[in-house]
């Protein structure tokens, strides 16, 4: 897909062009919640005052799953491991890129980046070994 045929996200797409640019960053509250942008107020407590938390430079998988059998959006894709990694301050969900399937597990470090899906080329948040 070409840049002029996406439609932006603004909140998404500016949160991976921070990754993209090593400036990754997460919002907390003044409770130290965490959450990822877009966000006005803290979803957990409700409290409007939300700053910029640099994302720490790596993760570890917290959970994750093998897609076999995808959506239509990421057929070309599979199979595919999505993951949910914790970055101190907040849980991030992507898909696990140059790590062989059956080699991950629980504890894995990653570290975040951007790359798109091979079935419609769409940017998605992806985790890499460190």
């Amino acid at each position: 897909m070409t840049e002029e045929q996406r439609v932006r996200d603004e909140g998404f797409d500016d949160f991976l062009d921070a990754i993209e640019s090593d400036e990754g960053f997460y919002l907390e509250c003044p409770e130290g919640h965490g959450s990822l942008p877009p966000r006005r107020v803290c979803p957990h407590c409700g409290a409007p005052d939300l700053e910029e938390t640099p994302l720490p430079e790596t993760g570890e998988i917290e959970t994750f799953t093998t897609v076999n059998v995808a959506s239509p959006e990421f057929e070309d894709d599979a199979p595919y491991v999505t993951a949910v990694a914790d970055f101190g301050g907040v849980r991030v969900t992507g898909i696990v890129r140059d790590i062989d399937p059956d080699d991950v597990e629980v504890g894995t470090e990653v570290a975040p980046g951007v790359g798109e899906t091979e079935t419609a080329g769409e940017r998605v948040l992806v985790f890499r070994a460190d």
